[in-house]
């Protein structure tokens, strides 16, 4: 697959893709070379006229007001990536980092930083050769922008920088750069600053976790249907009727999930008479779950839609305006590189999956507490001898318990900066990393539902459930047997992790439920 970057139309699923495969290829559209080229004489023009432009010529921070010397513009601009390198840490995923090249292109490609075409297309090629630069984890406050890990990105591409290989180790990037043919970069005016002013390491994050929550959000309505069914509960919460008064999206979209999920069980009908079950209502982790799921559906479509607007926005400083724009032929000061609109969005997007986490973990509780479930406590055949999933619950405990600690806003600290000159920082890279952990963190315990859900259900035998569901639990049966007797059960967790990581439960509810879960009415992302 080769996406065609023009700075203007790149969807969240396509950079997935991208960053996920290196396989893909990118290239730059006719139009964002020709505007990336037109920016660039504007630039060349500014220089000639020695006019007083921030970061071209001038310094940086709190010494814009001191004037370069037409002899150091480039070496000001190098000065600027080596200092400017200082993170600290681990590396970052090799997989945000080639987000982070991918999103940088494609700002730029849009032709208001005023980099060159050859330096732009150097970071095409080392996308293209999957050349990742290694990338610490920490030193953004997220303004201006990213500075510190797309520093070490444009290190790399000067040959001065680590490489992070497939295994786990850095290398020196002027070998593999030229190993692959690339000659490194040499700066020139405004390119160090062009490459470094903008808040892809945040959108990175976010891109790749937004896109799992999505389908986390998904499957959610999945692992509660299952529990819904083992714990014996009615689907008379999920009448459409109840959820077009409320009227949010979200909701009415889960408990109609829920209701096509349900539909033609044999359970449910067992004990549709009153007269034989006498339970009015269930507990709220049933009874609610389309008002909760779907709210966090509502929150990820809303963190959805500023990661599309961002991944395609200009997000450096100054920009350029070439004169065949609307009121164009001058560059602005100003501060598209502040991480704001995206702080708040991945703060929001843990919080949104720490909750769908929350109610899961309570539905694991109900499966294993057999006072609550009317099923073998624990779900264990032979209680006693054997404790079953006791401590699967304990370990969802754990996890809701730490995304609850990961889920304080980043984004209502600020610490200033640059000697108070950049005295308002957004700390979404804290915001995009955090929300990357709850996202995972998600994922496992709805693992660990599906476990319990499916060992319930086993003891309902003969009765089936519906149709989806039961091809569920074959999928899961296919890799995780009925817990007969104790076993190691990290085992069986991370067996049903990995279906939900790799798809295969998604798939294969989606051939019963089509749905784009990546948005409900504009399939744009």
């Amino acid at each position: 697959m080769t996406v065609l970057l023009d700075g203007h139309s790149l969807r969240i699923r396509d950079v997935v893709l991208l960053a996920t495969s290196p396989h893909n290829r990118i290239e730059l559209s006719p139009k964002a070379q020709q505007a990336v080229q037109r920016s660039r004489a504007i630039v060349e023009n500014y220089i000639a006229s020695d006019e007083p432009i921030y970061g071209i010529t001038t310094g940086f921070g709190e010494f814009a007001n001191v004037r370069i010397s037409p002899q150091d513009l480039e070496q000001l601009q190098e000065n600027l990536i080596f200092s400017h390198s200082a993170g600290t840490g681990s590396w970052l995923p090799r997989e945000i980092v080639r987000a982070m090249l991918i999103l940088r292109i494609n700002a730029l490609a849009k032709g208001y930083s005023g980099i060159r075409l050859e330096t732009l297309n150097t970071l095409v090629q080392m996308v293209n050769a999957d050349i990742i630069p290694a990338v610490p984890e920490q030193g953004s406050v997220g303004s201006s922008g990213d500075l510190v890990q797309l520093s070490h990105i444009a290190l790399a591409a000067l040959g001065k920088g680590r490489i992070l290989l497939r295994n786990g180790e850095a290398q020196p990037s002027d070998a593999i750069l030229r190993q692959h043919g690339i000659t490194p970069v040499r700066l020139q005016a405004k390119e160090g600053l062009a490459m470094i002013n903008g808040t892809q390491m945040m959108c990175a994050f976010g891109t790749l976790s937004i896109d799992k929550a999505l389908r986390l959000a998904y499957l959610a309505d999945v692992a509660g249907a299952l529990s819904t069914e083992a714990l014996r509960g009615t689907d008379t919460a999920f009448d459409e009727r109840i959820h077009a008064l409320r009227g949010f999206a979200g909701q009415r979209e889960s408990a109609r999930m829920l209701r096509a999920l349900m539909q033609g069980s044999q359970i449910r009908e067992s004990h549709r008479d009153r007269t034989v079950d006498n339970r009015v209502q269930d507990a709220y982790s049933i009874r609610c779950m389309p008002q909760v799921h779907g709210a966090s559906r509502d929150a990820l479509q809303y963190v959805a839609s500023v990661i599309q607007t961002e991944i395609n926005a200009a997000t450096d400083n100054p920009l350029i305006f070439p004169a065949d724009v609307p009121l164009g032929g001058i560059h602005l000061e100003g501060g598209n590189f502040h991480g704001q609109p995206v702080a708040l969005a991945l703060d929001f997007l843990a919080i949104a999956c720490a909750e769908l986490a929350n109610i899961s973990e309570r539905r694991i509780e109900r499966l294993v507490n057999g006072s609550l479930s009317g099923l073998p406590r624990f779900l264990a055949p032979h209680g006693g001898v054997h404790s079953g999933l006791m401590i699967a619950q304990y370990t969802a405990a754990s996890i809701i318990s730490e995304n609850k600690v990961l889920c304080h806003p980043a984004s209502v600290d600020s610490i200033p900066t640059s000697a108070n000159q950049e005295d308002h920082n957004s700390m979404g890279s804290i915001a995009a990393q955090k929300a990357w952990r709850v996202v995972h963190n998600l994922e496992r315990v709805l693992a660990i539902e599906f476990l319990c859900a499916t060992q319930g259900l086993d003891f309902l035998l003969p009765l089936r459930s519906s149709e989806p569901l039961e091809a569920v639990r074959t999928a899961i049966r296919s890799v995780v047997p009925f817990m007969e007797s104790d076993r190691v059960v990290y085992d069986d967790i991370e067996a049903i992790r990995q279906l939900l990581e790799q798809g295969t439960i998604e798939q294969i509810v989606h051939r019963y439920y089509p749905y784009d879960y990546l948005l409900s009415s504009d399939t744009s992302y």
